[in-house]
């Protein structure tokens, strides 16, 4: 058998240009992507015309053989600079060889079958791209980079069985990985708390990747955690975008629910070693801009997507398995999922990394809501749920500068109990945010992380409704509500179990023009994406000209809403032991902690929590004022504050009431400050 033709391709020199005046002069260099043999081929072909530095387009061809060298297709998108491309159709004809270097395709472009364009390309690599990865660990941890795939027996008949790496799995996606160092033990302090939160996570990849500054785009980091704060029910985080270069990295926590074996599974370290090597590839497939299987059909993507919620792939998750057949604790679908999965991603996906233009990644843009709404969802005629997007104050205007934090509200409006995740109103991954200001094209929002939740369901009894905040001001398209105006946002919110959408009300909201100097001059710093990444993650100790701007913004700006949201963030960091990554010796790194100061945090809580309550819960919205609150009272009553601690539940309890929320949050409050009593 002759050697593997797939592969990627590099333009050589021109061989024939019949008509010069009829096509657009040859582009200063091209790429072909040839997709026809080895693993997982999916007869496509792909390439970039490079025209200029500003200038290129990326084309896709879906190829039928016609011989053993030779294949056509129809060429069937097209993007970018497309006015210089007109070709409809492409023939390539392949010269084989058992010496790389002398492999060769020759591709003509045609034009409806007429004006031929013929290239000469030279075979440089069988990966479509290059990565590089880098995997690091907390001292204690052992990272799952590679797992023998029959070591369990609830697998596929088919499966071979090898020891497959996360490096493998990529490199059959089609890609050529390449590792970045590390791999070495994160030295923990002795006493420290392993528990990480999101803001020492989001710090940590911004002191990883400032290394990277000047490496090729294509470059993701792992870490290997032990537990996030949220505890066991969170596997995984993937934050995206980090940095200028739009740098990529993933966290995962090996004491969560993934090395949680089920009882009576015939082979539970195999199960926890299957679950960790899963997990990791799942959130690493979500930095390549990889929905979940079950997503894709729900909002704007390259292409027009359908979703897969029996796709046998990474993307998918194996306890909810087929999607919308959830039942107990998923055990059921993980055995079936298992029992069928093949250690790969999907077509869909293969063909989104393969050959989809390199520049795509979730960009947050919408425009197709400008024209059509949320019609392309499917809402049904009787929902039993209703979905509420509001504010907690009488008008819906906030001042300049202020963030913006929003409230959904989900009510059972049927005569039945309804059973949903416990999490359905927190996976941003369910849900489309549309914002669009007046007289401009709507945007999508989309958050810095994804989270990888172990979810559980829940009864929604008739009337009942659940609750959960949402900060919509930033995120990874920058800044979505800044500018003085007025904004309409609305949700539409995926419901697995039915397959059924939901679309909330369209919320008209109004920012505030700036009151004087001050608010001017401090927006310039203020909208950044350092004080974003600050706000949205509470805190950080490595960004320090953001913080600047906080502190900045709570001493000028101390009797506006903004302060409140600057001071929670500035006190979340400084009142706890604080992990960050220490590089000095990058043979050696390891992680450090910043002690608390615990006066300055003090002061910065009370200030942003308890001296003006009233305004503090109409800023922050009464969910993450509670969770503030509550944040602020555990941390005294760990100083050996009780007193103080009850004191600021008496204050939140007084405060909530007067605004009105429900009983049931009211006895909460009540029962936690009468628990500091005991």
């Amino acid at each position: 058998m002759d050697e593997l033709v797939s592969g990627l391709y590099e333009l050589r020199n021109e061989i024939n240009l019949p008509n010069p005046t009829a096509i657009p002069e040859p582009a200063s260099s091209q790429e072909l992507r040839l997709d026809v043999d080895g693993r997982y081929p999916l007869m496509r072909a792909s390439g970039t015309f490079f025209f200029s530095i500003a200038s290129r387009t990326h084309w896709i061809a879906n190829l039928t053989n016609t011989s053993l060298n030779s294949w056509t297709g129809e060429i069937w998108y097209k993007d970018g600079d497309t006015a210089s491309f007109p070709y409809t159709n492409v023939n390539i004809e392949v010269q084989r060889s058992q010496f790389p270097d002398q492999r060769s395709a020759a591709v003509t472009f045609s034009v409806a079958g007429a004006s031929n364009h013929t290239f000469a390309y030279k075979y440089k690599s069988p990966y479509f791209h290059e990565v590089e990865f880098e995997f690091d660990f907390e001292e204690g941890i052992t990272p799952l980079t590679a797992i023998d795939t029959h070591a369990h027996p609830n697998r596929p008949a088919t499966l071979l069985q090898e020891t497959l790496s996360i490096e493998t799995v990529f490199q059959r996606t089609g890609f050529a990985v390449t590792k970045s160092g590390g791999d070495t033990p994160l030295g923990l302090p002795p006493g420290l708390d392993a528990r990480w939160s999101d803001n020492e996570m989001h710090d940590a990849m911004q002191i990883h990747w400032s290394r990277f500054a000047n490496r090729p785009q294509w470059s993701m980091w792992v870490l290997f955690a032990s537990i996030h704060e949220l505890g066991q029910g969170l596997g995984g985080v993937m934050f995206d975008d980090i940095g200028p270069n739009h740098r990529q990295g993933t966290a995962l926590f090996y004491n969560s629910f993934i090395s949680q074996s089920p009882t009576g599974d015939p082979a539970p370290d195999a199960w926890v070693n299957r679950m960790r090597f899963w997990t990791a590839v799942h959130e690493m497939g979500h930095a390549f801009n990889l929905a979940h299987s079950w997503h894709k059909a729900f909002g704007a993507s390259w292409i027009p997507l359908a979703a897969e919620p029996e796709a046998l792939s990474f993307m998918n998750y194996p306890f909810h398995y087929p999607r919308g057949q959830q039942q107990g604790d998923g055990r059921a679908q993980e055995l079936q999922f298992f029992s069928k999965f093949e250690f790969r991603f999907s077509e869909a996906e293969l063909l989104f990394m393969r050959h989809a233009p390199f520049r795509f990644v979730q960009q947050g843009n919408a425009d197709w809501f400008d024209d059509h709404a949320f019609e392309q969802l499917n809402l049904s005629a009787e929902p039993s749920l209703k979905l509420e997007l509001r504010v907690n104050r009488q008008q819906a205007l906030f001042e300049f500068l202020e963030p913006v934090v929003l409230e959904l509200k989900l009510t059972n409006i049927s005569s039945q109990p309804m059973l949903i995740s416990d999490k359905l109103l927190s996976e941003l991954d369910h849900m489309i945010v549309i914002i669009k200001k007046d007289g401009q094209p709507a945007r999508q929002f989309s958050p810095y992380a994804q989270y990888c939740w172990k979810t559980q369901l829940r009864v929604l009894m008739p009337g009942e409704s659940t609750y959960e905040s949402l900060f919509a001001s930033v995120g990874k398209g920058g800044w979505q509500i800044a500018e003085p105006g007025y904004y309409t946002i609305q949700v539409a919110l995926h419901q697995e179990d039915t397959e059924e959408d939901l679309v909330s009300n369209p919320l008209r909201l109004r920012i505030a023009p700036p009151r004087g100097y001050d608010e001017e001059f401090l927006a310039q710093d203020f909208f950044s994406e350092d004080v974003g990444r600050i706000l949205t993650f509470d805190g950080s100790q490595v960004l320090a000209n953001g913080n600047d701007t906080l502190r900045e913004v709570s001493a000028k700006l101390s009797d506006r809403a903004v302060a409140f949201h600057a001071e929670v963030a500035l006190a979340s960091a400084m009142a706890k032991e604080y992990k960050i990554l220490d590089l000095d010796d990058p043979n050696h790194p390891k992680i450090k902690v910043i002690s608390p100061k615990v006066e300055e945090a003090r002061k910065e809580f009370a200030a942003a929590l308890t001296d003006q309550p009233k305004m503090a819960a109409k800023s922050l919205g009464h969910i993450d004022y509670k969770y503030y609150v509550d944040r602020f009272s555990d941390w005294l009553q760990k100083q050996g504050d009780v007193q103080g601690a009850v004191n600021v539940q008496d204050e939140l309890l007084q405060t909530l009431s007067a605004r009105n929320v429900t009983n049931r949050v009211l006895q909460d409050i009540k029962e936690r400050r009468d628990a500091y009593k005991h």
